[in-house]
């Protein structure tokens, strides 16, 4: 049973619309969008399908508005996976708001799960009578019920409205007028589905930007380490962090400033480098001054300091 699946499994390449016909034909309902099983009622049933008597229905809440109530129904499927030993997170703050893009990425793992264990199939599981004994689950059906029934019993009146013009014909200018109106039905499914790939695309782009915002923040915290704050290129990356979206030359200066000195040392580096060499000129002066001063005595003066040596009466000179 595939209980993880990767991101690029091929069951999140299944279309919104498969995902949508294998709902409505398990569970007899009649969704338009994924997301409107975002209460996570459907996933309780769904698992309800494939494993028939693991999960209580009686604790699924098809009527939950809220969020609390729908937290109340992922709870009860949060049991149902610890039972089964599934180890699949389910990211409820995400799924109660209701996003596209989640609870498609979702439906899709419920999707490629249930048909892992029940191989697609659940001929002898009845969704209407296990919905009985949820909150709201009556409803639902009946919502689903009725459907069909309307739709030809609109299509009765077309039929009966059209015969009545028929027998004025002269004195009939305004009521095909009238007629006309109703039956200039706008097929809005096209704008829907447009509607929500806009979502789907929304929703990408916001993770995206949420991933790259969270590197940078982290090459940020990076860069105020005190250790490294004074280096050459971590001012260059801030540089070109904080830069205004006009400047276009950021990167530029930001080039400038690492290649002015071939190596990236502080400035508090580089003096305390001049000073060392300064001190080291000045002893390598003092001794080449030290050396000429004592090779440049004269023989004048060598016989002086001779003289002063008789003179001092030492004990070794004899007269």
């Amino acid at each position: 049973m595939a209980t993880n699946i990767g991101m690029m499994d091929s069951a999140y390449f299944v279309g919104r619309s498969e995902i949508l016909a294998w709902i409505n034909s398990t569970l007899r309902l009649n969704l338009s969008k994924v997301e409107e099983a975002c209460s996570g009622a459907v996933h309780c049933q769904l698992m309800d399908a494939s494993h028939p008597g693991m999960v209580p229905m009686h604790k699924v809440n098809f009527d939950a508005k809220t969020e609390y109530d729908m937290i109340q129904n992922y709870k009860v499927l949060q049991d149902v996976f610890n039972k089964l030993k599934i180890t699949k997170h389910i990211e409820v703050s995400k799924l109660v708001k209701g996003r596209p893009l989640d609870n498609l990425e979702f439906m899709q793992w419920m999707k490629r799960y249930c048909d892992s264990v029940s191989g697609g199939g659940h001929q002898n599981y009845n969704p209407q009578e296990r919905r009985e004994a949820c909150k709201g689950g009556k409803d639902v059906s009946k919502k689903f019920a009725p459907s069909q029934p309307t739709r030809g019993s609109t299509a009765a009146p077309r039929t009966h409205n059209s015969r009545k013009p028929d027998a004025p014909s002269v004195n009939s200018t305004a009521p095909p007028a009238k007629n006309a109106k109703p039956a200039s039905t706008v097929d809005t499914s096209a704008y829907d589905q447009q509607i929500t790939e806009l979502k789907l695309t929304m929703d990408s782009l916001e993770k995206e930007r949420d991933f790259y915002f969270a590197k940078l923040r982290d090459i940020e915290i990076l860069c105020q380490l005190p250790s490294i704050s004074s280096l050459r290129a971590i001012e260059a990356i801030k540089r070109i962090l904080y830069a205004a979206e006009e400047d276009a030359t950021t990167v530029e200066e930001a080039q400038a400033m690492i290649l002015k000195q071939g190596n990236p040392i502080s400035e508090e580096e580089e003096e305390e480098q001049s000073k060392s060499d300064s001190q080291k000129r000045k002893n390598m002066v003092n001794a080449e001054v030290d050396v000429a001063a004592n090779t440049a005595l004269s023989p004048r003066r060598r016989v002086s300091d001779a003289s002063d040596v008789h003179s001092s009466g030492s004990p070794l000179i004899s007269y």
